[in-house]
């Protein structure tokens, strides 16, 4: 069995956006019961991640680090067409990726306790 939706988000700049919800409830519609969903970003400028969802400081902390090895702005940069946050978010989306997939059990993504789903821009 295939399924396949289309979810669309709007973001404001620097955000990583819990989307664990929405991709439990699509997976729980699908009916499918053990398998494999896969989620992929139509972007190259924004990524997906699993990341710990408890402590939002993880992902404070994930930016920090973000900002240390790829700044905004930064004039090695050619590629600045949308800003100066252009080209390094294209580097952060190689960094962490278009794509995820995560294995389906009893109708729900099998996550571990303190993981969630996240679309980054």
């Amino acid at each position: 069995m295939v399924y396949q939706q289309t979810l669309n988000y709007t973001t404001k700049g620097r955000s990583t956006t819990n989307i664990t919800a929405e991709i439990q409830q699509l997976v729980q519609q699908s009916g499918i019961k053990i398998g494999t969903c896969h989620i992929f970003v139509q972007h190259t400028s924004a990524s997906l991640m699993l990341c710990e969802n408890a402590d939002p400081d993880v992902r404070v902390d994930l930016e920090t680090y973000m900002q240390h090895i790829v700044p905004d702005g930064d004039p090695m940069f050619l590629h600045q067409d949308e800003g100066p946050d252009d080209m390094s978010a294209h580097i952060r989306t190689v960094l962490t990726n278009p794509d995820l997939t995560v294995p389906v059990s009893n109708g729900r993504c099998d996550l571990g306790i303190w993981q969630g789903i996240y679309l980054t821009r």
